[in-house]
């Protein structure tokens, strides 16, 4: 198992709520969930049983339609999967619980119990169909598990020292050298191909072959078709997911979902997004209405552009309908020599790792008075009462007319503006210019 932030969030839930809740891991398919709670609970606990809704037999799944008597409940799943239960030293992980809901809604009763500590996993948790008809236990606490980030895709490389270096850089405000740039970019171009999927980075692990990869990251694409086919088998999310480079390409101030579903627009189409959202394979960012710390209150929910969660499936996405060779990605990127309109891979990357770290995704567009375009802030967060606007260039150009334009007009509101780009870290007057692989530090 690939080492996981994720597993330090649950030992902190075991050790503070000692039982008192059940913890809900809640993440795209393939992204680990499975093998996180598993090691956790080989590790962490003397025993534990794993209950996999998938696969489970219809004899266990009966066990959840009484739970009146707790130790014939118990007594039932230690002689099915034969492995002895201890009180408050054991664990019980319900996985895929999304397939059975009514293995979610016993939480309740298990957890008031107090004997074992539980652990959910799941996809699709939000969807409809997984909720109606049972009662949301409030004992359960949800942890949103992403696909390795830079930091994790690194100590999956064996590289335990580049990125606290990388913050100890970023904090002291200093440049670290062109040539250095250079390979940190070279390896950081790495994690956009491959990206963060744990099976993905196996199979580059093991073959150092690309064309093993993107076969990986297509199984995995199509596993998500599959399952956008079962939320909605008209078809139309699976359409409106394949779209998504093109509608980023378009580097137009929305996706334009009348160009992707004839006669559809934003506003008949959010249940979908929603959807498509809650399944964790899609990223969301919202146009921001009024620009400030408070910009959850302002997000204008038919005005949004959509991201993969994984940019290594976005490079793949692109060219899903093509042979692998006519993947130009993986050569340019790597070679460094990838074209302006394919800059929408730094896009999504940022979107992947301001995710990741926990912020949640919005942007800003404005009129140019000088010309037919808008002015344009890739990406808004928000801290400590203030605004940060952040400006994505996929190369080394120094020039950032929306952010000066933005900054004219809210001044008041910022506390620090980025330019986001590939070259090394320096300052133009008020703006950081950071390199791309400093994102997770904002």
């Amino acid at each position: 198992m690939f080492k996981r932030k994720i597993y330090d969030k649950l030992l902190q839930w075991k050790k503070e709520w000692e039982g008192r809740t059940a913890v809900l891991i809640e993440g795209a398919r393939r992204v680990g969930k499975s093998t996180v709670a598993e090691a956790f609970g080989r590790n962490e606990y003397d025993s534990y049983i794993l209950i996999d809704f998938s696969i489970a037999s219809q004899t266990v799944k009966e066990l959840f339609y009484d739970l009146s008597d707790l130790n014939f409940f118990f007594l039932q799943l230690q002689l099915h999967y034969r492995t002895d239960l201890i009180v408050r030293k054991s664990l019980i992980i319900f996985d895929e619980v999304q397939l059975f809901p009514l293995a979610r809604q016993a939480i309740k009763a298990l957890v008031k119990d107090g004997r074992y500590d539980y652990i959910e996993t799941g996809s699709l948790i939000s969807i409809r169909k997984n909720v109606q008809d049972i009662l949301i236990p409030s004992e359960e606490r949800k942890i949103s598990m992403y696909p390795m980030d830079y930091e994790e895709f690194l100590w999956a490389l064996g590289d335990h020292t580049t990125f606290p270096l990388l913050k100890s850089f970023f904090e002291k405000r200093r440049p670290l050298g062109e040539q250095m740039n250079r390979k940190l970019m070279r390896d950081f171009r790495l994690y956009m191909l491959v990206g963060g999927m744990p099976q993905a980075v196996d199979e580059y692990l093991r073959t150092n072959n690309f064309r093993m990869v993107d076969q990986t990251k297509r199984d995995i694409l199509s596993l998500y078709e599959d399952d956008f086919r079962k939320i909605d088998p008209t078809g139309k999310i699976s359409m409106l997911f394949d779209s998504i480079p093109a509608e980023l390409n378009k580097n137009a101030s929305r996706y334009q979902v009348s160009s992707v579903l004839e006669g559809e627009r934003a506003g008949t189409v959010l249940e979908r997004i929603s959807q498509m959202v809650d399944s964790k394979t899609v990223l969301a960012a919202y146009h921001a209405n009024d620009p400030n710390a408070g910009m959850a209150n302002h997000k204008d929910l038919e005005k949004f552009k959509l991201f993969l969660a994984d940019t290594g499936l976005f490079t793949t996405l692109i060219f899903k309908d093509k042979d692998f060779t006519e993947n130009v990605i993986y050569e340019k990127l790597l070679s460094d020599k990838l074209s302006v309109n394919l800059g929408y891979l730094y896009e999504n990357v940022v979107a992947q790792m301001l995710t990741a770290k926990g912020d949640e995704l919005f942007y800003y567009t404005f009129p140019n008075e000088a010309s037919r375009k808008n002015y344009e802030i890739d990406f808004l967060l928000s801290r400590k009462n203030k605004i940060c606007p952040i400006e994505i260039k996929s190369s080394g150009y120094r020039t950032h007319a929306s952010l000066d334009q933005f900054s004219s007009r809210y001044s008041s509101r910022i506390l620090e503006k980025y330019l986001v780009y590939t070259k090394d870290f320096q300052k133009d007057q008020d703006v950081l210019m950071l390199p791309v692989y400093m994102v997770p530090f904002l």
